[in-house]
């Protein structure tokens, strides 16, 4: 018994074995793993028989989709966008307009490269005509030299060679178009020059003709382009042209809306605009009702920028410095940027498709209470027009103003001319005659009454004696002699 015991205690001291351990680790995981998944499994729910619901959109804030950083409530950036008064017809020809009058302004630049590349090419021409010329009268000099030089040899003993005869080498190198630096003498130099001069400008020929081809080519594809586009500008404004009349009606009054912030006197801050700008100003508004047309400077026909050209180009203004295109009206002037609070006549305002100047498209001249002169487009003729702030891109100022000189008589002169003896006269002659007349009937009519009429008497003591003391009081004669004091 003992020992059984002893063996059972044995037993039940054991350890496990490390050999079965990882078994009884996986026994005790599988067990619990399966007792996690003896939940019940619940079935997935029904697929809907309709599409869900997407909620509701977001509504398109004047008539287009906000981007993002875009301006909300359809008002465009100034300078940069549509008119205020928007619509399909109002969208198309503001954009047929600003396409003809960008492609307008690229055509008077490409003109003017055309023109210099023309000029060019007269220069190179003069430039031939003139190294061919010196290089023809080198040749002469040289062959008078070599002849010179022949004379001599043949003069000379039989063995002797003359310094001459050098150059004479040097003039037949030349000749048979060689060059080289060892040749030192004067007519074998001066053939050098001429003969490298003449290449040189034939070669700046061929380059003028060059350039003056490719200015044409790219002017007349420019050109045909921009008649396209214009005629079917013309042809939109002449088919819409009461309903153009109507939106422009519109456009005017919204952006005149607009523009009552900015109106002001005609001095801004103690300043005027100049006479010559003023000048520029009154030559531009003799025009209105000439014709646009393109790349046209008057008399009779402008366009945008030559327009302002002629202006300051006038006797009177007489200012030659501002560029014939928009743009470079732009450049030229963009030291001298004007606030639209302090605009004055004569400044240019400029209206752009980008941010960017070199866009600048149209140009007009602000004529103060914010309106502006200017050739708007083709079909139109030279008007008067609100200043269309939502899209004006800058403002510039070609003279500067001047200091606002008083023109009103000095304060002192009104103070003496003010109080006039007139006053004086008007208030004694009435006193003087009622009381006159008064006094002298009054007595007379009671001595004739009888005694007992009592009330006659009363009726009359009190009417006349009222009249003096009104007569008295009502002159005011001290009022009358304070005024001339």
């Amino acid at each position: 018994m003992a020992k059984s015991r002893r063996r059972q205690q044995a037993r039940s001291g054991e350890t496990v074995s490390p050999v079965l351990r990882p078994l009884v680790w996986s026994a005790v995981l599988g067990a619990a793993v399966a007792f996690a998944f003896a939940a019940p499994v619940y079935a997935e729910p029904a697929l809907p028989n309709t599409v869900p619901d997407s909620g509701a959109r977001p509504l398109p804030i004047g008539g287009q989709v906000p981007l993002p950083g875009a301006p909300i409530g359809g008002v465009t950036p100034p300078g940069l966008g549509l008119p205020l008064e928007q619509g399909p017809l109002a969208t198309q020809i503001y954009l047929q307009q600003t396409q003809v009058a960008i492609l307008g302004q690229s055509l008077l630049t490409l003109r003017q490269s055309r023109d210099n590349a023309r000029v060019g090419l007269a220069t190179a021409e003069h430039s031939l005509r003139m190294a061919n010329d010196a290089l023809a009268k080198a040749q002469v000099v040289a062959d008078a030299a070599a002849a010179e030089a022949l004379k001599k040899a043949a003069a000379l003993p039989p063995g002797s060679v003359d310094p001459d005869l050098r150059g004479l080498g040097a003039l037949n190198r030349l000749q048979k178009g060689q060059h080289s630096g060892s040749d030192t003498s004067a007519p074998a130099r001066e053939l050098g020059r001429a003969r490298d001069a003449q290449q040189a400008a034939s070669q700046q020929l061929l380059g003028a003709q060059t350039a003056v081809t490719n200015a044409d080519q790219e002017f007349t594809k420019t050109e045909a382009e921009y008649q396209r586009l214009e005629a079917a500008l013309r042809k939109l404004r002449q088919d819409n042209i009461e309903q153009i009349e109507a939106l422009e009606r519109a456009q005017e009054a919204a952006e005149q809306r607009l523009g009552e912030q900015y109106l002001k006197d005609t001095d801004v801050n103690g300043m005027r605009a100049n006479p010559r700008a003023l000048a520029a100003v009154s030559y531009a508004l003799a025009q209105l009702g000439d014709p646009y047309l393109w790349g046209a400077e008057g008399p009779n026909r402008f366009d945008c920028s030559g327009l302002m050209w002629a202006a300051y180009r006038s006797p009177k203004a007489n200012y030659r410095g501002l560029p014939r295109v928009a743009k470079d009206q732009y450049y030229a002037t963009r030291n001298r940027p004007v606030a639209r609070h302090n605009l004055l006549p004569g400044d240019l305002l400029f209206f752009a498709s980008t941010s960017s100047w070199t866009s600048v498209h149209h140009v007009a001249m602000y004529i103060g209470d914010g309106k502006m002169v200017h050739a708007p487009t083709a079909g139109d003729v030279v008007k008067r027009s609100v200043v269309p702030w939502s899209r004006l891109y800058a403002a510039t100022r070609v003279l500067d103003a001047v200091p606002v000189t008083p023109t009103s008589p000095p304060p002192s002169k009104p103070p003496t001319s003010s109080p006039s003896p007139t006053p004086t006269k008007s208030p004694t002659t009435p006193p003087t005659t009622p009381p006159t007349t008064p006094p002298t009937t009054p007595p007379t009519t009671p001595p004739t009454t009888t005694s007992p009429s009592p009330t006659a008497t009363p009726s009359v003591s009190p009417t006349a004696g009222p009249t003096p003391t009104g007569g008295s009081a009502g002159p005011e004669p001290t009022g009358g002699t304070a005024g001339p004091e």
